[in-house]
């Protein structure tokens, strides 16, 4: 579980987030969104600690991370998997090796037993058969299964997705929203995706918090998102078009 306790954050005198107060629990898909500027970045750099808020702090099971020392950091350091929005794979790299790189760097497992490692992790995301094949080879949907590989490689705790979907077709943001959130439950980790697909949203928003100028304005799921009556939740959410759909089937 991670908890955000009354995090205020502010660049050159500007408070881009206002006293943000919430609860990702273990298990669930904990979506953040709203529109750009929104705040929804910075908040997801202070919970992973890139950012030092100015007031309030963020617990790690208890653990709070702006009171850690180095050793206490790599630690944790080694609890977190991310997923980055370009998935940021090495191209000098095959995708084993790839999935590998955490494990080289971090674990005191053999040879062997990482390679092993690594190869479940494939398997699991489904892509066993392109383990000797390097990134360019792959298509972004693919690349994006392989980053979600190497994230969980060191079997995380926390893992945190930056903009998951970005640059792929719906079919196949519809397959990584799924396998983000069949890995959540599957290993009962606490799950953070910053996002502006309503497609996510909708699909495995088990927990969603709504950001607008830099406070939380609405908290929820997505059985609950529509039927809010939260003035500006619903105005980001009806220049969706996937929302005004669902809306519109609702209503027949």
């Amino acid at each position: 579980m991670i908890e955000v306790i009354s995090v205020c954050k502010e660049f050159n005198g500007q408070q881009v987030l206002k006293d943000i107060t919430a609860t990702f629990q273990n298990g669930k898909a904990n979506l953040i969104i709203g529109q750009s500027g929104a705040g929804k970045t910075v908040l997801l750099k202070c919970i992973v600690g890139l950012f030092t808020p100015e007031e309030g702090k963020v617990l790690y099971d208890g653990r709070d991370i702006s009171a850690m020392g180095k050793k206490e950091t790599l630690k944790l350091r080694q609890e977190i998997g991310m997923l980055f929005q370009n998935s940021a794979l090495f191209d000098s790299m095959s995708v084993l090796e790839n999935v590998m790189f955490p494990l080289d760097m971090f674990s005191a497992m053999s040879y062997n037993e990482r390679r092993e490692r690594a190869r479940f992790c494939l398997d699991r995301v489904g892509l066993i058969e392109a383990q000797y094949k390097n990134p360019d080879e792959l298509s972004g949907g693919m690349q994006k299964r392989a980053a979600i590989a190497r994230a969980i490689a060191l079997e995380p705790k926390y893992l945190f997705c930056d903009e998951p979907n970005s640059g792929l077709d719906p079919q196949t943001s519809l397959k990584i929203d799924e396998l983000i959130h069949d890995i959540t439950k599957d290993f009962d980790i606490t799950t953070i995706v910053n996002t502006h697909d309503m497609n996510s949203v909708m699909g495995i928003g088990d927990h969603v918090l709504f950001l607008s100028g830099g406070r939380l304005e609405w908290e929820g799921n997505k059985e609950n998102i529509l039927s809010s009556n939260n003035e500006t939740l619903n105005n980001f959410l009806f220049s969706s078009d996937l929302v005004k759909k669902v809306k519109e089937m609702g209503a027949k």
